[in-house]
């Protein structure tokens, strides 16, 4: 009894830093990131994590860009037909773009269709430009669109969804935004879901990966930043049943895909499953007040990514955690937060290949038969100097900084290797000032910036000198200068740090 006891006491008092040595070797947790699934006739909620925590939108920004140019044709303003002239504003756009030239010509109805597909950031500024005379001006539309549609979390500063620490929304407020667009536009459902479009001979594929590989999925729209993550607004449709789906913050594209995939699935087989219940207008309130900035996690340090948007680059996620970088690590910290087991069982699913769609037709310039007036911008920025026409100017600049970078971890991979094979050099060079005298007078007949050529050609300047073998092969505690001898063996001693020998 008295053993039982005393191994008992032993057994609590190594409990408790075992468990800390085992939290410490555990890997690190997948970060919770916002998701939501409602009806989209109803409103009601049937999951919601952190549904109205403070979130960075990236290019869902553009689903409003949409919703307010569907609001101009609706009241007369406009018509899809319209055409809106680039400005050099807009040439100047980062990434994803399509960069037409300053003083191109676009229909609203082709621009829209290219920023709901391309998610071009140029094509959303020369819309903003176009219908309100400048970026602030549409930008205020769009926050009043927003107290309009009850989206109380969101302050919008721009059309294209480009970081910005005051360009900020929530996936209770998207979802609100994405019901808006269906209910008050219905006409208008098709821009959605557009798998493909083709100007020219180009085709571009859309940034969605549900659209062709979820049964029922029919549109909205992607988004990403490094300080946002992925991002998805989506909707699908079964058995006369809509839902729409939000993931933000998901580590990378195929991830988010997955989650939206899952959550769709739990939506159609239950009425209200796991953090569900309620409508989208009486979702408590986050605690948080801002939002999270991912732009280490998700891109780590490489800034060139900052500024590059959805599937301008091909991000598998970049973190220093490699479990973020797995769809399956991120549907395991879904499960372990109490998920419904669906969304697991999606972990290690794959997306397949990209299906095929018949792309649509879009073009450049005027609509045929317009007689009208273009719109454009109230006012400019300077032309465009021909180092920013010159085409692929800035991969060209990125390319030439990361061959830089390049060169400079080689040099310094050379120098750390030249310091280790230095010290040795030195030893062997600490030998008798004689024999040092011998091999640096014949030096003198070779150029000095060939150092290891010299040395070795010095034993050949030198023909009526006869090589002493024996010294060479058995060295003698003090060398003879005469002999030679060390013109042989000193170069191998004597080559430049970083040279291999």
């Amino acid at each position: 009894m008295a053993l039982r006891l005393r191994f008992t006491t032993s057994a609590r008092l190594l409990a408790a830093p075992l468990a800390f040595c085992l939290a410490l070797l555990a890997p690190a947790p997948v970060r919770a990131a916002p998701s939501l699934v409602v009806d989209a006739a109803t409103g009601q909620v049937l999951h919601a994590e952190d549904a109205t925590r403070p979130w960075y939108p990236a290019s869902l920004t553009k689903l409003m860009t949409v919703y307010v140019a569907l609001k101009a044709v609706q009241d007369r303003r406009v018509t899809m037909q319209t055409p809106l002239v680039v400005s050099n504003r807009a040439a100047r756009m980062a990434p994803s773009k399509m960069g037409f030239p300053p003083g191109s010509e676009i229909t609203l109805e082709n621009a829209l269709k290219i920023i709901m597909v391309k998610s071009a950031n140029d094509v959303s500024v020369t819309i903003a430009e176009g219908l309100a005379g400048s970026v602030p001006a549409f930008s205020a539309q769009m926050n009043e669109a927003a107290r309009m549609l009850g989206m109380s979390q969101s302050n919008f500063v721009n059309p294209h969804g480009l970081h910005h620490e005051d360009h900020v929304s929530s996936a209770r407020d998207m979802a609100l935004l994405a019901r808006g667009l269906l209910m008050h536009f219905p006409e208008h459902e098709a821009l959605y879901g557009i798998g493909a479009l083709k100007l020219g001979a180009k085709i571009i594929p859309t940034h969605n990966g549900l659209l062709g590989r979820y049964p029922g999925a029919d549109g909205m729209k992607t988004g990403f930043v490094c300080a946002s993550g992925f991002n998805v607004v989506a909707s699908a449709s079964r058995n006369g049943r809509r839902l729409i789906a939000v993931v933000m913050g998901s580590p990378n594209a195929k991830a988010r895909t997955l989650k939206a995939m899952a959550m769709f699935e739990n939506g159609f087989s239950t009425s209200v499953f796991a953090r569900g219940g309620g409508n989208l207008a009486n979702l408590p309130m986050s605690a948080f007040t801002q939002p999270v900035d991912l732009r280490l996690q998700v891109c780590g340090k490489n800034r060139s990514l900052e500024a590059l948007e959805d599937f301008a680059i091909p991000i598998a996620g970049a973190s220093a955690n490699p479990g973020e970088d797995s769809a399956a690590a991120f549907f395991a910290a879904d499960a372990s937060r109490g998920q419904p087991g669906a969304l697991a069982a999606f972990a290690g699913g794959d997306l397949g290949p990209r299906p095929a769609f018949t792309p649509a037709l879009i073009y450049l310039g005027r609509a045929p038969g317009w007689t009208g007036n273009a719109l454009r911008p109230s006012d400019d920025e300077p032309a465009l100097t021909e180092a920013e026409k010159a085409p692929g100017k800035k991969a060209q600049v990125r390319a030439k900084a990361r061959e830089a970078a390049k060169a400079k971890a080689l040099a310094a991979k050379t120098a750390s290797a030249g310091n280790a094979t230095k010290k040795p050099a030195a030893k062997a060079e600490a030998k008798p000032v004689a024999a040092k005298a011998a091999t640096t007078k014949p030096s003198s007949t070779k150029p000095s910036n060939t150092k290891p050529a010299t040395k070795v050609g010095a034993a050949d300047a030198k023909p009526k000198v006869q090589p002493a073998s024996k010294p060479a092969a058995k060295p003698a505690p003090k060398p003879v200068p005469a002999s030679g001898a060390n013109t042989a063996t000193k170069p191998r001693n004597l080559a430049p740090p970083g040279v291999e020998r």
